[in-house]
């Protein structure tokens, strides 16, 4: 009969390397979720109130980066930059990777809550001498972020996730880190085990802290 013996001391007598790799991922995770948000704000603009040529070329980007895997677009910054003279540390291609990646979704989302404002809204916000900038900023966008809030949260939540795939280039976060310890103790089962979990608790923390920190400070009660 087979018997299988669980060592998880093994794995967690490495705290110190998993928690390195913690602070790397929310490290990372905290620049993408500003940087990406921002930049999916930005092409929310140009696709609904820009000019006709800015929102076609954003509506490519969205496009190529929606329909690629994130893997080939990390390794596209890592790998291919450097022959055309561009070369990248591993933790500058993973942020950027990240933020062009979120940028794209969050685009759309933002696009969907922009889209479904009032023009009576948009209309009250002109008639009070306010600029078509500020009537974007300050009376389409709050509203907007707060009905597709959730939306938003869960795809920072999926592209904090999808940081694991940056151990590929020998980003040092917390799946890197799972490598080299089942490495060094050949207990891969037990190490991934425990990454599994403190993924899991990643992702339920980082989706309570959003949810409420965009009631607060994004765009009100």
């Amino acid at each position: 009969m087979l018997s299988l013996s669980l060592d998880f001391a093994a794995v967690l007598v490495e705290w110190p390397l998993l928690l390195r790799g913690i602070g790397a991922t929310v490290v990372l995770t905290a620049i993408a979720a500003v940087a990406g948000m921002a930049l999916g704000v930005a092409c929310a603009w140009a696709r609904t109130w820009g000019p006709r040529p800015l929102g076609m070329l954003v509506s490519a980007y969205v496009e190529l980066i929606r329909n690629t895997p994130f893997i080939v677009q990390l390794f596209f910054l890592f790998f291919g930059l450097p022959s055309l003279g561009l070369r990248l540390s591993p933790e500058a291609a993973s942020v950027l990777a990240m933020v062009i990646n979120l940028g794209a979704y969050a685009a759309e989302i933002v696009r969907a809550g922009v889209q479904a404002t009032p023009k009576g809204q948009i209309e009250a916000g002109l008639s009070l001498a306010l600029s078509r900038t500020q009537v974007f900023l300050r009376v389409v966008l709050p509203p907007s972020l707060s009905r597709v809030w959730p939306a938003m949260v869960s795809q920072i939540v999926i592209v904090m996730l999808g940081s694991a795939v940056c151990g590929q280039i020998a980003t040092q976060e917390l799946s890197y880190y799972a490598n080299l310890i089942q490495s060094r103790n050949f207990r891969a089962f037990e190490a991934y085990i425990v990454v599994t979990a403190l993924y899991l608790a990643l992702a339920v923390g980082l989706r309570a802290l959003l949810r409420w920190v965009g009631p607060r400070f994004l765009f009100g009660r």
